[in-house]
């Protein structure tokens, strides 16, 4: 009944703000429109005041601009730094020169070659994320990958006498269209990928990119299988700058190899850069920007503006790292914020009838109470099967035996807590549980399943969930975005939708009201307190909607009252809920009070395993603690 009283002051409360949601869309399809309506209108008139050569020079810059913004996704969004999109453009610009030189003619064939090149450049592209991406892979595999891709690519066309041209380049048959022509389709193609890629980054999958870049061992424990993602993106993003590569040609006229060289990869990085990476616009501005002033000074002074271009970039990479870009809107935004402060503070607090962020949560959260009702319907009693069984289970780093024959189970509903001085392997065993591949030895089974190898997000799907030791959240999300990623794995994610809401478990709901999150939950993650982070990793983890759910000093660094409050929340979730909790706390006041079950580590090897009121004043866990005899 609480429950339902609570959800109907949500509800209400929500009524009041949803005229405000609405309108944010309509202003979100509104700019883009203007934004768009600005940009054509510029198209259309500046060809009356630039002259040919300008002309040129920017449409070359607005085809390249459509390489970089393939840069940005990957190396501003989602924190790959790819010098290979080159290669790419390359296979575009070859693919289309190629065929037309050879083998086809006119404008339905034309069209046949760019689709043809599209498909190759994704093929190669979702190779190279295979061989950069495999789980577990590091930065340093894609940044392998994608520098010897241009150079790979670059000897192929050298190599390929005249058929490819060599280094001579490759001259073919185009239609004729003026340079004005070509202006404005260079502008047009520039225009409708900047505006994709502002969709897909603004939407719940782009969010989720933002999360891989900020947190990917956080997104693998919370099920994403990130490696995948990142291959479709390497995917799609390989066949746009190819589609840019085949009309560059088409305006150029000649295939160079120089337009899938590491040199130009290395370009599309230093522009993407300067302009400000993780901004769609940075990119495009940096590539025009430095492409019209090179045209204009690089004739005349060659050496000393290539040198001027190095220093900015090594002065925007020191003292600008995110670019000129977010530097720029910084400072506007220091400039306009108390004026908007002055003409809109407090309106929604009036509005609402409370504070901004009450009323946020008003609109943000809900529950899945009633599905959760009928799954913990079928929930045993718990002396039934073990939801979580270890069978002699061992790790070894080298020499240095860190876990070795542990053996235990548990059930349903209970909180076991696993205590031991540092270095006893206790949270190598929560990794040990939460990863398949990092035990030496044993089993271990979930739900009756053996996880064998598996990786973390295929242990989530067994109905594993763990909170790391420290607070594991997404700093450049905001509260609310932590949660719709954490949520995620269970709801699809869509390419061109952002939702302004989020349908929590009762119990991650209920993590969130207890800690007060309710009202930060458009405060960004890296503004929180430590208590709010461990509160907000708490209801992520939850967000799973788990089984067994590992804790490590879920408290640690806790108040008095926030502990009692995420004691209470643990409780709960036991005894209402049903969960099987393990956790490691050093608190042992904290682990009486809320643990059934208490297992002691030491050396890596169980000592002790019973019921709390057995173990809880033995005279080992006295001895392992303070030192004396047992």
């Amino acid at each position: 009944m609480a429950h339902h009283q609570k959800k109907d002051v949500l509800m209400t409360a929500s009524r009041t703000l949803a005229e405000q949601i609405a309108s944010f869309w309509r202003r979100r399809w509104l700019a883009i429109f203007g934004a768009s309506v600005l940009f054509v209108a510029f198209l259309l008139a500046s060809p009356m005041v630039l002259g040919e050569y300008a002309q040129q020079i920017l449409s070359q810059a607005f085809f390249f601009a459509i390489a970089a913004i393939t840069v940005d996704l990957l190396w501003g969004y989602t924190g790959v730094l790819t010098f290979g999109q080159s290669a790419f453009f390359g296979i575009g610009v070859y693919t289309v020169a190629i065929a037309l030189a050879y083998y086809v003619d006119g404008a339905l064939a034309t069209a046949g070659a760019i689709f043809a090149a599209m498909v190759g450049a994704a093929l190669v592209g979702a190779a190279v994320g295979w061989l950069s991406f495999w789980d577990r892979a590091t930065p340093i595999y894609v940044a392998i990958v994608t520098l010897a891709l241009p150079v790979v690519f670059t000897q192929i066309i050298l190599s390929g006498g005249a058929y490819t041209g060599s280094s001579s380049g490759l001259p073919i048959p185009v239609p004729f269209l003026s340079i004005t022509e070509w202006y404005y389709i260079a502008g047009g193609l520039l225009l409708l990928v900047a505006i994709g890629a502002y969709v897909f980054v603004s939407s719940d999958a782009g969010r989720v990119l933002v999360a891989i870049r900020e947190n990917e061992e956080r997104c693998r424990y919370l099920g994403l299988n990130t490696s995948r993602m990142k291959i479709h993106l390497m995917t799609a993003c390989s066949a746009i700058a190819a589609l840019s590569g085949a009309f560059y040609v088409l305006f150029s006229s000649v295939a160079a190899h120089s337009y899938g060289d590491f040199v130009f990869g290395t370009e599309l990085v230093v522009w993407t850069a300067l302009g400000g990476r993780g901004t769609l616009i940075g990119p495009i501005l940096g590539t025009v920007g430095v492409n019209y002033v090179s045209a204009l000074l690089g004739g005349n002074l060659p050496f000393i503006w290539l040198l001027f271009v190095g220093f900015a970039f090594v002065l925007v990479v020191v003292y600008l790292p995110q670019g000129l870009v977010p530097a720029i809107g910084q400072g506007l935004s220091t400039l306009v914020r108390p004026i908007r402060q002055l003409l809109n503070g407090g309106w929604n607090a009036v509005a609402a009838g409370a504070p901004p962020g009450a009323a946020g949560a008003a609109v943000a959260l809900s529950s899945t109470a009633d599905a959760l009702g009928q799954r913990r319907s079928m929930i045993g009693a718990p002396d039934e099967a073990p939801v979580l069984e270890l069978r002699d289970v061992g790790m070894q780093y080298g020499s240095l035996v860190a876990l070795h024959g542990v053996s235990l189970k548990a059930y349903r509903g209970e909180v076991v807590g696993i205590i031991g001085p540092n270095g006893a392997g206790k949270t190598t065993l929560l990794r040990c549980i939460a990863d398949g591949r990092e035990r030496s030895t044993g089993e271990v089974l979930i739900n009756g399943h053996r996880i064998d190898r598996l990786p973390p997000q295929r242990c989530v799907a067994l109905g594993v969930s763990r909170k790391f030791q420290t607070p594991n959240v997404f700093d450049a999300l905001t509260v609310l975005d932590c949660l719709r990623v954490a949520r995620s794995y269970r709801e699809p994610t869509s390419p061109w939708r952002r939702s302004r809401t989020v349908e929590l478990p009762e119990p991650a709901l209920a993590a969130v009201e207890v800690s007060g999150l309710t009202t930060m939950l458009n405060e960004r993650a890296s503004h929180l307190s430590h208590g709010a982070k461990q509160a907000l990793e708490l209801a992520m983890v939850l967000a799973q909607e788990p089984t067994v759910l590992l804790l490590d000093e879920p408290t640690a660094g806790l108040t008095r009252d926030e502990r009692a409050a995420i004691g209470s929340v643990l409780t709960e979730l036991a005894q209402s809920h049903r969960l099987c909790i393990l956790l490691i706390e050093h608190d042992l006041d904290f682990v009486r009070d809320i643990s059934t079950r208490l297992v002691v580590l030491h050396m890596g090897r169980v000592l002790l395993d019973g019921p709390l009121s057995e173990i809880a004043d033995s005279d080992l866990i006295r001895s392992i603690y303070v030192g004396g005899t047992a």
